[in-house]
């Protein structure tokens, strides 16, 4: 016989061993009892309801995960605008290198103070547009 062969079969006969060596498993199990009735009492509800605390609310991020924060600039993220918002600038705003200023219609800039260049809708980040009409 070959060395293959014999490695082979030596393997099924090892496998097909185990089999023989384990107990079978018990067919019968115990019996379940039925259930009884219990005889625990049963608690008494309190008169006053109980009161939890709540949770303090969870402080909004101060920066984007995605956005890079405006340089040198007092401002606090707003995630439903997708924008930073300038804290000392009323309705100034910035994403991506560009300030947007809402003053009755859309001006975006490169600067907080401008030169400021009159843009439509279409031009402001889509968070934006949606909270300023025009």
């Amino acid at each position: 016989m070959t060395a293959i062969a014999r490695i082979t079969l030596l393997s099924l006969v090892l496998g097909l061993s185990a089999c023989v060596v384990q107990p079978p498993s018990p067919d019968t199990l115990p019996p379940i009892r039925p259930s009884e009735p219990s005889t625990r009492p049963v608690p008494v509800k309190p008169s006053k309801p109980v009161v939890t605390p709540s949770k303090p609310a969870k402080p909004l991020p101060r920066t984007s995960a995605s956005f890079a924060p405006p340089p040198g600039g007092n401002s606090h993220w707003d995630a439903k605008l997708g924008v930073y918002v300038l804290d000392d600038q009323t309705d100034t705003f910035y994403r991506q290198r560009t300030y947007y200023r809402w003053n009755n219609g859309w001006s975006r800039s490169v600067s907080p103070n401008g030169p400021w260049e009159e843009t439509d809708i279409h031009g402001v980040p889509s968070g934006l547009g949606r909270q300023f009409s025009q």
